[in-house]
């Protein structure tokens, strides 16, 4: 378990959606002050922030959102579960270290506990849930980060935090902090469009906070590999004690007419690897290979998703891009289990980076 930050947290009011800019831009100035002050933009103006289908679709359901006391009893009930399957009293223990994983718990949810709405919930909790979507909001953001050292483009780490936080609920965006945090994050939004090489200064910005904490671009620390793979054995050991039960063999072939086949869809892409390349021999054969299948799917599935990007936002920089941040969300393992190497990553960088210089080179900057 991790040990709990029991500071102020400056990310605790953040959310999600997509917004991004459009190719060419007017006077940041004169952008900076519109955004500011509320009025509309200027349909003429070449910079535009449009929401992507995810973000509109979000939007289009909020009306149809779950009652926010509903939710905030579902977060104590749920929070309460959590301990007794632990057999705990609480998420932080004597020593200040997580005693439940709170990642089950929705963001809205978390900002219930986090806020103490409704009085239900205490301080060693509102701490955890704090913690939690801190941690969330990091882990958005690092992929970023680490393709923005790649690429020496801060454009695209902006881009990526108003994601997070435009899609956020409507308790949350009533906070004082998510309005201020908006607008620093817009700001660099439209400061990296005009300079993206240089990572701007400013106040409240909690992009710019996640970049001094992790200088060295790293990420929360994650467990030894040997030590997923042990709790990944355990998992697919429960689902062979199961399928015995029901008097089936539990099989990893999809061609296979007998037997239970096993679910290997549940499992997180790092326990896949560590199954791929069975480095302690925990696995047999065919586990090994279906969940290499598996993991190769899901790698084609991302850069897939990153050549749907760039066809519908017109912009062909974005499947460079979103190869790039698959790249840098993967842990070593993964990376080798799926044999995308440093020069694969190089090229992908060499081809953003031209094909941003072409873009610029037909606007005429």
């Amino acid at each position: 378990m991790t040990s709990i930050n029991t500071g102020p947290n400056p990310y605790a009011q953040l959310g999600s959606a997509y917004a991004r800019a459009a190719a060419t831009q007017p006077s940041l100035a004169n952008t900076l002050n519109n955004a500011e002050t509320g009025n509309p933009p200027d349909n003429s103006a070449a910079t535009n922030l449009t929401l992507s289908e995810a973000a509109r679709a979000r939007l289009a359901s909020g009306a149809a959102s779950k009652d926010f006391t509903a939710v905030t009893s579902e977060a104590r009930a749920a929070l309460d579960a959590l301990y007794a399957a632990a057999k705990v009293k609480g998420p932080i223990d004597v020593d200040g270290k997580t005693t439940v994983d709170l990642s089950s718990l929705d963001r809205r949810s978390l900002f219930a506990v986090a806020t103490n709405n409704g009085g239900k919930f205490s301080p060693d909790e509102q701490k955890a849930a704090t913690t939690e979507l801190g941690n969330r909001f990091d882990n958005v953001l690092a992929p970023a980060a680490a393709t923005s050292k790649l690429t020496g483009d801060f454009s695209s780490l902006y881009k990526a935090a108003l994601d997070y936080l435009d899609g956020a609920s409507d308790e949350e965006k009533a906070t004082a902090t998510w309005s201020a945090q908006r607008a620093a994050v817009l700001k660099g939004v439209l400061a990296t469009l005009q300079n993206p090489a240089v990572a701007p200064d400013i106040t409240n910005d909690p992009v710019g906070a996640h970049l001094s904490q992790n200088e060295a671009g790293g990420s929360t620390a994650t467990q030894n590999i040997s030590t997923v793979a042990r709790k990944v054995r355990a998992t697919l050991d429960a689902q062979a004690k199961a399928a015995a039960a029901a008097g089936k063999e539990l099989v990893f072939d999809s061609g296979r007419k007998t037997g239970q086949q096993a679910d290997l869809a549940s499992i997180d892409n790092r326990s896949l690897a560590a199954i791929s390349l069975n480095q302690d021999g925990l696995f047999s054969n065919q586990e090994s290979f279906a969940a290499k299948q598996l993991l190769a799917s899901r790698s084609r599935a991302s850069i897939l998703a990153a050549l749907h990007q760039s066809q519908t936002s017109g912009d062909p920089s974005q499947l460079s891009l979103g190869i790039l941040n698959a790249y840098s969300s993967m842990s070593s393992e993964e990376r080798q289990a799926v044999n995308w190497t440093p020069s694969f990553r190089d090229n992908a960088v060499a081809s953003y980076k031209s094909t941003k210089q072409i873009l610029s080179m037909l606007r005429g900057a």
